[in-house]
């Protein structure tokens, strides 16, 4: 099964990536996913269910540590030949 994962983090800061944020990108940029896209105000990726979610669970926790005060997310399954 594939999934893909939308995610923000919060509090927003547009002037200067805040820790949490930087830590988001560390996680899923670290991780062993197909697609990742990282943006200022949504962040999205791929891949097999088991990457994905080791995933959410690090991002939750590592961005909590750093600061954030609020995770918004979405998991959806990918259907085969889906992107």
């Amino acid at each position: 099964m594939r999934l893909r994962v939308e995610f923000t983090t919060e509090p927003f800061d547009l002037d200067e990536a805040p820790a949490h944020a930087v830590v988001a990108r560390e996680v899923v940029e670290g991780a062993e996913l197909d697609a990742v896209d990282v943006g200022p105000f949504g962040n999205t990726a791929e891949g097999g269910a088991d990457a994905v979610l080791s995933a959410v669970d690090a991002l939750l926790r590592r961005t909590l540590q750093a600061g954030a005060t609020r995770v918004s997310l979405q998991v959806n399954v990918i259907a085969d030949g889906e992107r």
